[in-house]
């Protein structure tokens, strides 16, 4: 019954006003108690002192509470009361984006913690917990290119692919514009309002058959945007230099080297831009950049439906108006 009344409003509340009469026709009801008096001669009163008021005499009054009641209930039905439900039709307009993630050996250094692919797969993760609404793929690449997920908006299971990725998984080397056409190729059909490619890596190509500008003009063929990362501190870093039998690494400080001018020549090329990484802490601030530059596109229409409610007040009303016209012609006939 009370969800039935719940975000009323009232369509004429200036009527209110009509509640201050309710004071003035107390005020006048009393006066008349007092003015009006029956009167009668009687030789003595003596007979009459056992004489009780009878219960007809308590209720007396409640032919003028009838009478406030009914006149309250019509004030609120002038009034117009409404129920008011409202709804949102939201549509989004989400973004397709393919991570392409260079996984070479040199991956390995530990200039970022614990190194710079685990560094990479942490903050790409934190990057899908933050686009819920948009379609996401991963490529990985070193020597070789191939897609790891497809566009997906199954965020988890793109998350649980990336513990699996580690060095080693292709052949090594840093093929740049093969893990670009690869991501393109991935996201060049949607019907996206936006198509974005993130790239990282930390080298120079040296493999692969297609070369870095020749895929960033297939990217900008196909309208897609190009973010390019490269991650490496300046200087030194201490890097894999040499692979025991058992699978662990010998490290020693090695050069970076991160071809600067192609990347930021691919992100200009397609409407992108380069970010230089040099820490955990700068990988971060990349993405969240990035997440800032590529925001999802909400369309919401609002829709407002109102309902008379007045009904319910004028029954009531109509049901107190004739009980106290029954009260008044039958029980109350004589004193009212």
């Amino acid at each position: 019954m009370f969800d039935f009344y719940n975000d009323i409003t009232f369509a004429n509340k200036e009527l209110f006003w009509l509640f201050l009469v309710l004071p003035i026709l107390l005020l006048w009801y009393l006066f008349k108690l007092k003015t009006y008096h029956a009167e009668f001669k009687v030789s003595s009163i003596n007979n009459l002192s056992g004489v009780k008021p009878s219960l007809k005499s308590y209720f007396r009054h409640s032919i003028f509470v009838l009478r406030i009641i009914t006149l309250s209930l019509l004030i609120i039905v002038l009034a117009r009361p409404q129920s008011r439900s409202s709804w949102k039709d939201v549509k989004t307009k989400g973004i397709d984006i393919v991570m392409s993630l260079d996984i070479s050996g040199s991956m390995l250094a530990k200039d970022f913690k614990p190194n710079r692919l685990e560094a990479a797969k942490e903050v790409a993760q934190e990057f899908i917990d933050s686009r819920p609404n948009d379609r996401i793929g991963l490529v990985i690449f070193s020597g070789e290119s191939f897609t790891q997920c497809p566009l997906t908006t199954d965020h988890a299971v793109i998350k649980n692919l990336f513990k699996d990725i580690r060095t080693g998984m292709v052949a090594d080397g840093t093929a740049i514009g093969n893990g670009l056409a690869t991501a393109v190729s991935r996201v060049k059909d949607s019907d996206a309002k936006s198509k974005v490619v993130i790239l990282l890596t930390d080298g120079v190509n040296n493999q692969g058959q297609v070369a870095p500008l020749t895929a960033a003009e297939i990217a900008k063929a196909f309208n897609v945007r190009v973010y390019t990362i490269g991650v490496g501190t300046m200087g030194k870093a201490l890097s894999p230099i040499a692979m025991y039998p058992d699978g662990t690494y010998q490290y020693g400080y090695v050069d970076v080297n991160i071809d600067e001018k192609s990347l930021t020549e691919i992100a200009e090329m397609t409407g992108g831009k380069y970010f230089r990484a040099t820490d955990n802490k700068k990988l971060k601030e990349v993405y969240q950049e990035i997440d800032r530059l590529e925001k999802t596109i909400f369309e919401e229409k609002n829709f407002t439906n109102k309902a008379e409610r007045f009904l319910p007040f004028a029954v009531v009303a109509a049901i107190v108006l004739l009980l106290e016209f029954l009260l008044k012609n039958t029980l109350f006939k004589s004193i009212s």
